[in-house]
């Protein structure tokens, strides 16, 4: 016994429904990365870029005098999470140092919190607070006398 029934015909509805289906899957993807993308970055860097600019050779200024000092920063995590913070020069550690810091998540989802430092064994400093687990950026100022350096280092 053979099937004698003919196919349907592909007809314009067919058409318009298969390219009403493709637009609406590509606009709900977009809008929901969209929506992904302004939930996780503000976008902002500086308050205000032109602000910044006017600082810019400032900044080349104040990077070369920190290159000039020779400094040598080492920043790890312990098992606790606790910020360690070594500075050295030619290979000696450098005693008598002052430090404070900004962490704050990467991309903004907690606001800044200031991180305090307690002298610790060997000449380094240890941060009092323990991270929590995540991706943080500290934002490092060292003193030591009057010379000063400023970090940027991303931790996990």
């Amino acid at each position: 016994m053979t099937d004698t029934r003919k196919p349907k015909a592909f007809t314009g509805r067919h058409m318009t429904a298969i390219l009403v289906g493709f637009f609406a899957v590509v606009i709900a993807v977009n809008f929901t990365m969209a929506r992904f993308a302004m939930s996780t970055f503000g976008g902002k860097v500086v308050e205000n870029s032109y602000v910044a600019s006017q600082h810019y050779n400032e900044w080349l200024k104040r990077a070369d005098a920190q290159d000039r000092l020779g400094w040598d920063a080492r920043i790890t995590l312990d098992a606790k999470r606790h910020v360690l913070l070594a500075i050295s020069k030619d290979g000696v550690p450098l005693g008598g140092i002052r430090a404070s810091a900004t962490i704050n998540h990467p991309v903004g989802r907690t606001p800044p919190a200031a991180l305090n430092f307690e002298p610790a064994a060997g000449g380094v400093l240890r941060s009092v607070e323990p991270l929590v687990l995540g991706r943080w950026r500290l934002d490092l100022i060292v003193r030591h006398g009057a010379d000063e350096a400023r970090y940027r280092e991303n931790l996990q």
